[in-house]
């Protein structure tokens, strides 16, 4: 128990930007990889090198928390774009929002799908890699919804790649209405679920969104979900009511 107790205590430290830069230093030494991981995730770089010497870390997951990291400088988001884990590099467009052009040219042609995957699915694409990206069947998606709609798109096999053009906000109205008849009730509710989409329209695709497939009917009814509109904002707390409500919850 003694062991538990202190292993939570060196991972909430951990988490902690306050805790004082020699007690990281022997944080990033801890034996516990969940430790350095709750290091690397919050950590700023103090002590000087702290950042770097996480990023050497033997243990891919930690080096994976540090690419969730938003104090990461550049070139350690260089580095961590050439780790030879995979599942690490397919972090980094998740998390990496300020991410230079180098780092992300260099995932968007990364020799792993996952990668390359995660990448379109985050970020815009440069226009002189949608080709190669659209050309890539596991990538086709997520640059369909990165690229100008086209009817080359608009007719693709892939339903999927059919429905990220029906969702594309820019959609011309003669391929909105070409695909109000695809066969696939799943591109049909995304045209459906169009504010620009003519109300007549709509009346008529609400009609053959039918399926017997579960999981169809499962992301038809997601898909179809409105959320209410928000409420009036609550009125401002004086400090009275605010300590009567917290001692109401007893705390």
């Amino acid at each position: 128990m003694e062991e538990i107790i202190a292993l939570g205590s060196a991972r909430s430290l951990a988490a902690n930007s306050w805790v004082p830069a020699s007690i990281k230093s022997r944080l990033a030494e801890h034996p516990e990889p969940e430790v350095r991981c709750a290091l690397a995730a919050n950590a700023t770089d103090e002590p000087s090198g702290l950042l770097a010497r996480l990023a050497d870390d033997p243990d891919p997951l930690v080096r994976s928390f540090l690419a969730m990291n938003e104090h990461l400088p550049t070139e350690l988001m260089t580095r961590l774009a050439e780790d030879p884990d995979s599942t690490l590099r397919a972090w980094l467009p998740r998390h990496g929002r300020n991410a230079p052009e180098a780092v992300r040219r260099a995932l968007f042609t990364d020799t792993d799908p996952g990668v390359r995957q995660a990448a379109v699915a985050h970020w815009s694409p440069p226009l002189a890699l949608l080709p190669a990206l659209l050309a890539d069947p596991l990538t086709r998606v997520g640059a369909a919804r990165r690229s100008h709609p086209t009817s080359e798109l608009a007719r693709d096999p892939d339903p999927r790649v059919r429905g990220a053009v029906a969702a594309h906000p820019d959609l011309p109205a003669a391929l909105r209405d070409m695909l109000a008849e695809d066969p696939d009730v799943l591109v049909r509710n995304e045209i459906a679920c169009r504010a620009d989409t003519p109300p007549d329209l709509r009346e008529r695709l609400a009609a053959t969104l039918t399926t017997e497939d579960p999981a169809e009917a499962f992301l038809l009814s997601h898909r179809n979900h409105r959320c209410p509109s928000p409420g009036p904002a609550p009125s401002t707390l004086t400090h009275e009511q605010a300590e009567a409500l917290l001692a109401r919850a007893g705390l």
